[in-house]
């Protein structure tokens, strides 16, 4: 039987990874944004591509939501949720951020889930897949 002790603190440390993931993108901190990722890291995304494989292929999306946002970034959890296993994890939460386009700032809601697996000892971002409503 797992200890449910463990299962608070591990759900405690993706928390920690989620916040500092967060506050790294409104930093535009790109060391900070890849750090705990997986070097086969997924992530299916709202703007194209809608899927890229790899760190670097995800390091490659962020100039374009940089583009369009206000400086500093506005990149907000607004409500989450983490499940944790012994090896495997996931976060779902509901998102904030700004887009400018033609000088005009808007909300943007987005939804996103997060996987993750622990290797070595140390829980690490495997997936993400940030989706928005879809409307008539």
């Amino acid at each position: 039987m797992n200890d449910p002790n463990s299962q608070v603190g591990d759900a405690g440390q993706i928390r920690l990874l989620i916040d500092q993931w967060a506050e790294a993108v409104r930093r535009k901190d790109m060391d900070g944004i890849l750090r705990h990722h997986a070097p086969d890291f997924i992530m299916f995304d709202v703007p194209p591509p809608l899927q890229c494989r790899g760190i670097e292929a995800y390091r490659d999306t962020w100039p374009l939501f940089f583009g369009a946002s206000p400086n500093p970034p506005v990149f907000d959890i607004v409500d989450s949720k983490i499940t944790a296993g012994t090896d495997v994890a996931f976060a779902i939460a509901l998102m904030r951020c700004v887009l400018v386009t033609n000088g005009q700032s808007s909300n943007l809601d987005f939804r996103l889930t997060i996987c993750f697996e622990k290797i070595a000892g140390q829980w690490t971002f495997r997936h993400e897949h940030h989706s928005v409503p879809a409307v008539d």
